[in-house]
């Protein structure tokens, strides 16, 4: 008899312009295949082919794209070849699937936060949202406050869900070379100092309130700037207008999606890194600006302070007032500065890639002894 086969949707880990979810994906199944290549055929379903040697020792299934591809074009492959068990890490389980099941549910922003989504998908979300919890072997939570809500929303058995925290990109480091530095400043056009602000643009961002804490300073601050970086989301231009509204324009940038390579750049350059996010089922851009030496200021909501630990300062999202005060503690005072940069550099030991995968190797495991 042959080695036990594991499928894995990796349909999200190729993207042009990566986001949590993508990256997710990606990072995580690399860590993954090492540790279940050994003992397990492993057979990787993608939209589009990856890059060349992304992910080694593995079947790689190329599907074409549809607007259906998890309900049809993927459900009809596992219906011809069915692996003995389906991994899914970006949250849609298809309806055709082998009995054993790992999916990962990122977060319920959809009902903490509907205004954040169109009626159709926020219907969407919450019926396969359901679906997966009600029908998956296992659930993987990207933090305790996830599962948590996992529980009391779908009343999930505690059992049935694990807490698996991602990683971090550890290739991102502070860049300190001036001149990469200023070539930076200069592709995204940042004339001075700035705050910085990263992820996609949209209301459960808390990115109007932001703004409005940085009008509270903008007069005591002429040469600063906030520069809220990311891809335009669902409901993004309302920002726009409230930016006009202040009479920002010159003073508030919004650069668009951040290349890989600019990443560390743009973090590092920045006086301090602004995440009051209303809600977030993990905040991959905290880890990434502690990687950067840059201190952070977030939010006292969902998991935010969870995978902050004490490396940042929590500020309630709901009030301008306090957003801007923290904003310009991290302006002012430079013993906090350096203090929640050194628990930032501690608090990342607390993430792995190689660790998360060896977890859900663990589980699989355990599913396919």
């Amino acid at each position: 008899m042959g080695a036990s086969c594991v499928g894995i949707d990796a349909s999200r880990a190729v993207s042009a312009a990566p986001t949590g979810t993508e990256g997710y994906s990606y990072h995580l199944i690399r860590a993954l295949l090492p540790q279940l290549t050994p003992r397990y055929t492993v057979r990787l379903y993608f939209r589009e082919p990856p890059a060349p040697e992304a992910f080694p020792h593995a079947e790689q299934r190329i599907i074409p794209s549809s607007r259906l591809w998890t309900h049809l074009r993927l459900s009809a492959e596992l219906w011809r070849h069915s692996p003995d068990l389906l991994f899914v890490p970006a949250h849609v389980l298809p309806p055709v699937r082998p009995p054993l099941t790992i999916v990962t549910v990122h977060d319920l922003g959809y009902r903490a936060f509907p205004q954040a989504h169109t009626v159709g998908q926020r219907l969407y979300l919450e019926l396969s949202t359901r679906w997966n919890v009600h029908v998956a072997t296992h659930i993987l939570a990207d933090s305790q406050a996830t599962r948590e809500a996992i529980v009391q929303t779908y009343h999930a058995p505690p059992e049935k869900i694990s807490l698996v925290y991602p990683g971090y990109d550890q290739r991102l480091e502070p860049e300190r070379d001036r001149e990469v530095l200023a070539a930076m400043r200069g592709r995204y056009a940042i004339p001075g100092p700035y705050i910085l602000s990263l992820g996609r643009i949209q209301p459960r961002k808390n990115l109007a309130r932001l703004v409005g804490a940085f009008a509270q300073l903008a007069p005591r601050y002429p040469e600063l700037t906030l520069v809220l970086a990311g891809p335009p989301g669902w409901l993004s231009e309302p920002l726009h207008a409230r930016v006009r509204e202040w009479g920002l324009e010159r003073r508030v940038r919004f650069p668009g999606y951040v290349a890989e390579e600019d990443k560390a750049a743009l973090l590092s350059g920045a006086e301090l890194f602004a995440f009051p996010s209303l809600y977030e089922g993990f905040g991959f851009p905290v880890l990434e600006a502690q990687a950067c030496a840059v201190p952070v200021l977030t939010s006292t909501t969902t998991s935010l302070p969870e995978v902050a630990g004490a490396a940042a300062l929590l500020v309630d999202p709901l009030d301008e007032a306090a957003i801007a005060r923290g904003l310009e503690r991290l302006l002012t005072e430079p013993a906090l500065r350096q203090q929640l940069i050194a628990r930032g550099a501690a608090n990342l030991a607390r993430f792995s890639w190689q660790r998360a995968g060896q977890t859900v190797a663990e589980l699989v495991e355990q599913l396919l002894p």
